[in-house]
């Protein structure tokens, strides 16, 4: 204390301070830290962002597309997405660069509008209707980042949400998962290593114009071919991930070996399975088609893994639409889109998979049964809405079925699994049941007989439309059909891009965004797939507290301090008062 009182004794006091608080204000600009004090460290980078900023050898260049007038859930996604690119730059300022741009701005060529380029990658806008004083005026946003890395580059969905009604709890799933979006094209970019994606082929898999954009999207970011099961003995070790989509032939007990050991060395199973024969197209020829097991004969081999692909059909409410003669004449038919109940809109579950991804648009889907199997876990992927049904075999598909109002009594079934992710240690169908002709085509491949698998996954999916897509008709003689979209249907399209029907389900849907989560699940690093976990916390108040407190708040906050300062004011020349009185 002495020592203080001396320095301010001195005259040059002052210069003492100053020289004290420059080095202060140094320091500060030298050493970055912060007090995370949220419950859920909102503010706090996981170890596994932290090494992936850390381990960058160039610069990365981060452009958000979230600048403009946007309505109040958008302007809080943008700031918060700052205020997390601020939190990757103090770790790693050198290396880390980020600004933010309107869509319509005009990029260095001086002719393409941002927006236009973005639709050549791939980003799918929103067309919001937002209700103003003077009517709706309507918003074209691209909720995405765009990263560059060393040549290569990435979009990251800011905003996964179900539809373009924006609700604070889409905006708030979107923002717990900020950091694993940005962790995960940042692995990706730096990773020069693609894991290998097997698509199967001769069971009657389709590999025509249908696939066009499943290819295109699986190839992005994975080696992708066809594999033959029928001709090659064994699936090579080299493949990550085996599909096995839409079969329509039966698969032969040599196949299913194949597959099962392929399983059984941790090699990764995602199959698009539909159980029954029921396809659109035969809607066409007659007003109603039977629905009939495939008999694929994989019913065994997904038992002993831990589920039953049922052969039934699912029906729903919450459903895409298609047209339907509603009257006029056979010359010139009245059509109308109506609901498709057997085109559910499937619900993505809140897991590690799935999670914040938005509706998934399925075709003639079957439900899924799960198995009691030891050191096998179950989650659900997709569900339908509370709003549903089941329809055993042999199945009647009539379009007469929408002439009449659904009988809402008998959709009272809620949350039917069409799809499922399986964990654990798997155990062989063929245990203790290899004939010596197998054991003959194992030993000829080179393969000694596994009866359990490693630590290992496998998601099984009750549809295989999921993964197709349509083509709008060219519009002249010369020109290509256009592929649409994977999982839309060429009217729903059209209706959504209009922006019209006021009313009806027309929403975004996010079938290649499903198929792309199922893979980078099997395939990526655990460390990263675990950030998808992260919760923020929504802490809403209770609207009808604060509509009946209003008033006893208003006056707290407003009228309160008010006669506190004339309290005190009050207070203190009484004081003076009778301090100078004398």
């Amino acid at each position: 204390m002495k020592a203080i009182n001396k320095i301010f004794a001195s005259k040059y006091w002052w210069l003492l301070l100053l020289v004290f608080l420059v080095l202060v204000n140094y320091a500060a600009s030298v050493i970055h830290t912060r007090f995370d004090l949220t419950k859920e460290k909102r503010y706090t980078l996981s170890k596994t962002t932290k090494h992936l900023i850390s381990s960058l050898g160039d610069k990365v260049q981060i452009d958000v597309f979230l600048k403009g007038d946007f309505p109040s859930g958008f302007k809080k996604l943008a700031g918060t997405t700052k205020e997390f690119l601020n939190l990757l730059k103090d770790r790693n300022s050198s290396k880390i660069n980020f600004r933010f741009i309107a869509p319509t701005d005009v990029m260095n060529d001086g002719r393409t509008l941002y927006g236009d380029s973005l639709v050549n990658l791939g980003a799918v806008p929103i067309n919001l209707t937002v209700q103003k004083k003077e009517g709706q005026s309507s918003n074209i946003i691209f909720p995405v980042a765009l990263l560059q890395y060393k040549g290569k580059q990435e979009l990251v969905n800011l905003y996964p949400g179900a539809s373009s009604k924006i609700s604070q709890e889409e905006i708030n799933n979107a923002e717990a998962l900020l950091e694993y979006q940005f962790a995960k094209a940042l692995d990706k970019m730096n990773s020069d290593h693609k894991p290998a994606v097997a698509y199967a082929i001769g069971n009657g898999e389709p590999v025509d114009g249908r696939t066009y954009q499943m290819a295109t999207a699986v190839r992005s970011a994975y080696q992708f071919g066809l594999l033959n099961l029928h001709s090659l003995p064994k699936i090579p070790d080299e493949v990550n991930v085996l599909m096995i989509v839409k079969p329509a032939q039966q698969f032969s007990e040599e196949e299913k070996l194949k597959i099962d050991q392929f399983v059984m060395r941790g090699g990764k199973l995602l199959c698009f399975i539909d159980n029954l024969i029921a396809e659109q197209d035969s809607l066409s020829i007659k007003p109603e088609t039977i629905a009939y097991d495939r008999n694929l004969n994989l019913t065994d081999l997904f038992f002993r893994y831990g589920l039953r692909i049922n052969t039934d059909l699912v029906m729903d409410l919450q459903c895409d639409v298609i047209p339907f003669v509603v009257g006029g004449t056979a010359q010139n038919p009245q059509m109308e889109f109506l609901p498709w109940n057997y085109y559910p809109l499937l619900n993505a579950k809140n897991s590690k998979v799935t999670k914040g991804l938005g509706y998934v648009s399925g075709r003639f889907v079957n439900s899924i049964d799960t198995i009691a199997v030891k050191d096998v876990s179950k989650e659900p992927l997709l569900v339908t809405s509370p709003n549903s049904r089941i329809i055993s075999t042999p199945a009647l598909i009539s379009l007469n079925e929408n002439k009449t109002t659904p009988q809402d009594a008998q959709f009272r079934k809620n949350a039917i699994p069409v799809a499922m992710l399986l964990e654990g240690n798997f155990t062989s169908l063929y245990r203790n049941r290899l004939t010596t002709v197998q054991q003959d085509s194992l030993k000829a491949a080179g393969e000694v007989f596994k009866s359990s698998s490693p630590d290992n996954k496998i998601i099984v999916v009750a549809d295989g439309d999921i993964l197709f897509n349509e083509f709008i008709p060219p519009a002249t003689a010369d020109a290509q059909p256009e592929p649409l979209p994977m999982g839309w249907n060429k009217y729903t399209y059209s209706e959504y891009l209009k922006n019209s029907e006021q009313g009806k389900l027309f929403v975004p849907v996010a079938n290649k965004d499903f198929l792309l989560s199922c893979l980078e699940y099997l395939t990526s690093n655990s460390a990263i797939s675990n950030l998808k976990n992260k919760e923020i916390v929504l802490r809403l108040l209770d609207s009808k507290k604060v509509r009946e407190n209003r008033s006893t708040w208003q006056l707290i906050n407003i009228v309160l301090p008010i006669l506190l300062v004339i309290l005190a004011g009050w207070i203190y020349q009484e004081i003076r008062k009778r301090k100078y009185a004398a």
